[in-house]
Order: structure tokens, then C-alpha cells, then sequence
């Protein structure tokens, strides 16, 4: 929150901006893990005008929001990917050379499975709480041997130093929307997402609409293990998404591409059309059209091998659990 207001004030300067510290207060009293209560809570503060602009974790968002909100900023993307912290018994050591049977804690479906399937010597147990209170849990107890983590978040709390293995896509593909910052608005108030709206990165704006268009066709969520990775590289946008079952034995896996029109970002944008829940007033229509495509297209894809089958199994053994 404090990062977004700080450009806003950069852009802005004769606009006064305060940040609702009884709104964060309300947030961190909600239970630990009830993200959608988090974001309700936000939310209520935003429909009942109390606040103009909420920051998120783009991942916490839902693919559909509520009624008469968007997201009116997308951030410049930081490290997507997932972060191995070892506890200080083991410093110097990565995943793969981790004695047999060492338990790692993850409190992510799609994470475990990844990892179960890449690492099979390793066992995962479910840990949960904010960054502070795992990363207490790890360096307080012989539980864990490691724990892993959004890299981002640890950057973001100045924990560089914390990280002792960064997973590529081939160990680890991550969340959709991980690593960047959305600002949601109240999608009636032009003025708002007019200012909001120089905030977003193109690169990042597509690489999500992207990830979020496949999650949201293949209907999944926190409950099931969905994975992706996103590259923008000579005005092609790539997507790789992959389902897994939750022990990571059955998965299905695929990339495809689409080219985007970056040059023609200056075009007038309709701030009535959301996609996936995001309002790009700055980004190029037919580029964020052609990354929406792009989702979906890969979805339907997995979907005809059977992703569906693989998604319902995972869905039902983690309701029962």
C-alpha cells in the first residue's frame, strides 16, 4: 500500500492521499488464511466509500469481482517465482540435496504437487500463518527442514536474505498473478481509474489477463493445483499452464503463443470493458483481447486431455480432508 501511494504522490503531487489505517486494522484482525474475508473487508470499505483505492496481491483476487468494482492498476511484475528457506541447520543446501524424507512446509496445493512429483525423497506438510509467523515456526522447531515461499513476498518485507533456493518453472511454475501488485477501484469512478491507470505495466497487465482467462475457463482456484509460467519476448506473449492432481502423479502440461500489438498502446481504450476483472485504460484493447484469447485457448486445450477429470479428483480428496 505505502509503494503505491509513494508513485501516485510522484505522479501526482497536488493530490492529497491518506492511507485508512483503521481499515488495515479491521484486515489484520480477520483470521489468518481467510483471504476472501481480507479482501471483503477491503471491499466494504470501498463500496461504502470510506476509501478510493484498495491494494491487493493480485493473486488474492478472484477472477470475477463483485459487482461495480475493477482492478484499475496492474504493477510492474516482481519475481514471480517460488523461494525455498532452509532452516539454519541445513544453510548451504538446495531441495534436491535435503536427507531423505525431510519435511518441507507449504501451505499450497500447487506448490506440493510440483514439488512432490519433482522431489519424491521429500515429504510436505501443510503450514500456515503470515510470513512472520512461518518463518518463526521454521527457526523455533525441528518441524520443517524448509518451508517455501513467494519471493516476492520475502523481497517485499526487505527478507532477501531469508531466500537459499529461487525455483525455476521446471521445478516450480507459479500462482496466477504472483509477484504483482493490483489497485481495485469502484469501476463507476472515471476520475479514479483515469489516475490509477498510468500505474500499469503493459507486460504485466498481459501476462495476467492471460493466466487469470486460464484459470477462470478452466474453473479452478485455491482448492486445485493450477500452475503457470508467462513470457513477453519479441512482441509474442507466452503461456505455459499445467493442471496437476494433489500428489503430482497425473498432470498435464502445455504452452502456447500469441502475438501482441504493444506498438499501438496509445489507442483510446473503453473503461466499461473489463477483462478478467482488470480495467487497462493505458494498455493496448486488441493486445489485452489477444492475451485473454490466449488463456482461454490453452484452457480449452488441457481441457481436452482430460484436465477436468484430473481438477474434479484434486477438488474432491482436498474437500475431504
Amino acid at each position: 500500500t505505502d509503494s503505491v501511494a509513494e508513485k501516485l504522490k510522484e505522479l501526482y503531487p497536488d493530490v492529497h492521499l491518506e492511507i485508512g489505517k483503521k481499515i488495515l486494522l479491521n484486515c489484520f484482525m480477520i483470521k489468518i488464511g481467510e483471504k476472501s474475508l481480507f479482501t471483503k473487508e477491503l471491499e466494504n470499505a470501498l463500496e461504502r466509500n470510506e476509501v478510493d483505492l484498495v491494494v491487493h496481491s493480485l493473486k488474492d483476487l478472484p477472477t470475477v469481482l463483485p459487482l461495480g468494482f475493477t482492478i484499475g492498476a496492474v504493477l510492474k511484475r516482481e519475481n514471480p517465482q517460488d523461494a525455498v528457506v532452509l532452516h539454519p541447520k541445513h544453510a548451504g543446501k538446495s531441495l534436491d540435496l535435503l536427507p531423505n524424507k525431510s519435511i518441507i512446509g507449504t501451505s499450497s496445493l500447487r506448490r506440493a504437487a510440483q514439488l512432490k512429483k519433482r522431489f519424491p525423497h521429500l515429504e510436505f506438510k501443510d503450514i500456515r500463518g503470515n510470513l512472520n509467523t512461518r518463518l518463526k515456526k521454521l527457526d523455533e522447531n525441528n518441524d520443517f527442514s524448509a518451508i517455501i515461499l513467494a519471493a516476492a513476498g520475502l523481497q517485499r518485507m526487505g527478507w532477501e536474505t531469508r531466500i537459499s533456493q529461487v525455483l525455476g518453472p521446471e521445478d516450480c511454475m507459479y500462482a496466477v498473478g504472483q509477484g504483482a501488485l493490483a489497485v481495485e477501484v469502484r469501476a463507476r469512478d472515471q476520475d479514479i481509474l483515469e489516475m490509477v491507470s498510468v500505474l500499469h505495466d503493459p507486460d504485466t497487465v498481459l501476462r495476467c489477463i492471460a493466466e487469470r482467462a486460464f484459470l477462470r475457463h478452466l474453473e479452478g482456484g485455491c482448492s486445485v493445483p493450477v500452475a503457470v509460467h508467462t513470457e513477453v519476448k519479441n512482441s509474442q506473449l507466452y503461456l505455459t499452464g499445467a493442471v496437476y492432481s494433489l500428489d503430482g502423479s497425473d498432470s498435464l502440461k502445455e504452452t502456447m503463443q500469441t502475438s501482441i500489438a504493444l506498438d499501438s498502446q496509445q489507442e483510446q481504450v473503453d473503461e466499461k470493458v473489463q477483462r478478467v476483472g482488470i480495467t487497462a485504460l493505458k494498455v493496448s484493447g486488441a493486445a489485452q483481447d489477444a492475451a485473454e484469447r490466449l488463456g482461454v485457448d490453452l484452457a480449452n486445450l488441457l481441457l481436452s486431455k482430460g484436465a477436468k477429470e484430473i481438477l474434479t479428483v484434486a477438488r474432491q480428496l482436498n474437500d475431504a480432508r
